[in-house]
């Protein structure tokens, strides 16, 4: 497939928004549900031109991810972003956390958007229509921009985590169950952005958290 077929496919729920008379469109995304510690990170994304490279943020490397981040927030595109930390997450549980980052990074957008694109998820509650789109950041250029923004953003978070609590290896394995960091909170117990919340992280660690049952 040509550069320029891929890059029609991934615009075709942006250009059909726009035959059904949608001007503002944005796409949604977040990184970070799944981690065992830190954020849930969100992004609206509204894309004034065309950005080359855009893809899910998973298939890209850390340094194209980093590229595309510098290029998106150099100034040209409307970009929200939110950020919901463990302990908020701990408070009101991931899912709920998700919809909060999402609606948040939508209402930092500078313009109010008639249309959002969602990755995988049917979300109510938004100011005006939501499209779920499966696998939408492969197949949205904008929920594709979204991911980075997001992904980046919480990358560079936990990166900061880990100078702040070392010996969990927060840089590297961003907070996900790894190995490493299942045997860093056998050593050194939970730290304070971990989500106590989680039911696997009771059972991993040995550790009781009866607050939290």
């Amino acid at each position: 497939m040509s550069d320029k077929s891929n890059l029609l496919n991934k615009c075709f729920f942006e250009n059909k928004g726009k035959e059904q008379g949608f001007f503002y469109i944005a796409g949604v995304d977040e990184a970070g549900r799944g981690p065992l510690a830190g954020p849930i990170v969100a992004s609206a994304v509204v894309l004034y031109s065309e950005v080359e490279g855009i893809d899910d943020s998973k298939k890209l490397t850390e340094r194209k991810r980093e590229e595309l981040f510098d290029i998106l927030m150099s100034g040209e595109h409307d970009i929200g972003i939110s950020v919901i930390d463990n302990k908020k997450i701990d408070e009101i549980g991931i899912q709920l956390a998700n919809i909060c980052a999402m609606s948040e990074a939508v209402s930092r957008l500078k313009n109010k958007p008639d249309l959002l694109l969602v990755d995988g998820y049917e979300i109510k509650g938004f100011p005006c229509p939501a499209w779920k789109i499966v696998k939408g950041d492969q197949r949205s250029v904008s929920i594709g921009a979204a991911s980075i923004i997001a992904k980046v953003t919480r990358d560079r978070i936990m990166k900061v985590f880990d100078k702040e609590y070392p010996g969990y290896g927060f840089a590297k394995h961003k907070g996900y169950g790894t190995k490493e960091h299942l045997l860093a909170i056998e050593k050194l117990g939970p730290s304070p952005i971990h989500r106590l919340s989680f039911a696997p992280f009771s059972q991993i660690t040995g550790l009781l958290f009866p607050e939290l049952k």
